[in-house]
């Protein structure tokens, strides 16, 4: 049996790989294909999700295993066979390659092909370039100081009390806790 998932970013509109795998490979096997069909360094910590059809997150499964309390379900990538948690088509997963930013692929199992096999997990499809591993806060600082981001960036600073409607207010003054639009108030 194989599986083949369907990978695409947010980021780049005309990224998608595609990538073949035995059902019993690890996600760290899966892990691996995917950085190697991108291009990204194997030195940032990545999860998988299995996700809901709408994308939301379920089930995490790290690189390395990040909570000791053995009455938690954990999963790491290297102990946990892809079968065990993706059993049907159009399951979708996220790939979280960018922790700082939550950067991300998304994964669905588009199809499993049955009566065929692969030893090692490959790259069927690739198309376009992947987006950056990492975000460069640097750069990206001095992008936005390039902002003219003057002192009424966040709305006008100088306004008139006196434009406000008084009958918008109403109901103010109920309960004896007076009417916070009184004259005395500004």
């Amino acid at each position: 049996m194989i599986y083949r998932f369907t990978i695409i970013s947010d980021e780049v509109e005309d990224f998608l790989r595609e990538i073949q795998i035995d059902p019993e490979a690890t996600f760290y096997d899966f892990h691996e294909a995917i950085i190697h069909s991108v291009g990204y360094t194997d030195d940032q910590m990545t999860s998988f999700f299995i996700c809901d059809e709408d994308w939301e997150k379920e089930k995490e499964i790290t690189l390395e295993e990040m909570d000791d309390n053995p009455e938690i379900d954990s999963w790491v990538m290297r102990d946990t066979p892809i079968s065990e948690l993706v059993e049907d088509e159009k399951q979708k997963l996220l790939y979280v390659f960018d922790y700082m930013t939550e950067r991300c692929f998304f994964i669905e199992l588009t199809e499993i092909i049955t009566g065929k096999s692969v030893k090692a997990a490959k790259c069927t499809k690739k198309q376009g370039e992947a987006p950056k591993q990492t975000v460069d806060f640097e750069e990206m600082a001095a992008a936005n100081a390039s902002l003219d981001l003057g002192e009424n960036f966040y709305g006008d600073q100088e306004y008139d009390m006196d434009e406000f409607a008084r009958d918008g207010f109403s109901g103010f003054d109920e309960g004896g806790g007076g009417n916070p639009y009184d004259e005395d108030n500004y």
